[in-house]
């Protein structure tokens, strides 16, 4: 199981939202880069890049600070937030992302989906999909809509997406532990990657997720910031050896 440690961008700042609320934010640094560079230093071998005004006003405004966090890591990223029509994702990957995260729009449109796997490659080309309650939650969590987020997950692999990041907003920042049991329907529910995010906050919260079958990786964040605990014990614990 790979671990990514998270970088949140609002206002060109590495920042942390409180279950996704835009008003309660944590200000971490200046400088995303630096942050790459240092998670990177600790040995990750991904970074997951998230442009909160993207996600919330729909259009990117980070890709300046995505294409230092690139070039800067040397490792692959991924990106979401703001990503809502093919000129957008295209810049995304022409900054150097691996891989695109599509979050809000893949709930209105897996047509949208399909043509970008056709473009891009299903490799590159990410489902983003957050829960409130098992339903997915859209533009940037402030609307809950009428879809059930595991009929998303099949809809999207249908379509051709090879990875699927599931969040569980209601543990998201919270630093209280994943929800491995949505995170275990979810792997059962597709065959495409899975990447837990939402609440992993220590190793034994990885240990935790590793007795779920196939999940492909876990997204670490607010717990790093706060000092909670240590890139390098998280990826010893992803290793099977949490000591």
């Amino acid at each position: 199981m790979i671990i990514l440690p998270a970088i949140d961008i609002m206002g060109g700042r590495v920042v942390r939202l409180r279950q996704g609320r835009r008003e309660d934010v944590t200000v971490y640094g200046e400088d995303p880069a630096a942050f790459a560079l240092r998670w990177r230093s600790e040995g990750a071998g991904w970074l997951h890049v998230v442009d909160l005004d993207g996600a919330f006003e729909g259009t990117s405004r980070n890709l300046a600070s995505v294409r230092r966090i690139v070039e800067t890591a040397g490792i692959p990223c991924e990106l979401g937030g703001g990503l809502r029509d093919e000129a957008a994702v295209a810049a995304a990957l022409d900054a150097g992302v691996a891989r695109a995260i599509i979050g809000s729009k893949a709930a209105g449109s897996i047509d949208f989906i399909a043509d970008l796997v056709a473009r891009f490659g299903g490799e590159r080309i990410a489902v983003g999909i957050d829960a409130r309650d098992g339903m997915v939650a859209i533009s940037g969590w402030t609307e809950t809509s009428g879809i059930r987020a595991l009929d998303l997950a099949r809809q999207a692999t249908d379509a051709g997406a090879r990875t699927i990041i599931y969040t569980d907003i209601a543990t998201d920042g919270m630093l209280a532990g994943p929800n491995v049991a949505a995170m275990r329907a979810m792997c059962d529910a597709v065959g495409a990657n899975v990447i837990a995010s939402g609440g992993v906050s220590t190793p034994a919260d990885i240990t935790a997720l590793q007795t779920i079958p196939r999940l492909y990786g876990a997204i670490v964040g607010k717990a790093l910031y706060d000092g909670h605990a240590s890139l390098p014990d998280m990826l010893r614990a992803a290793r099977g050896n949490p000591r």
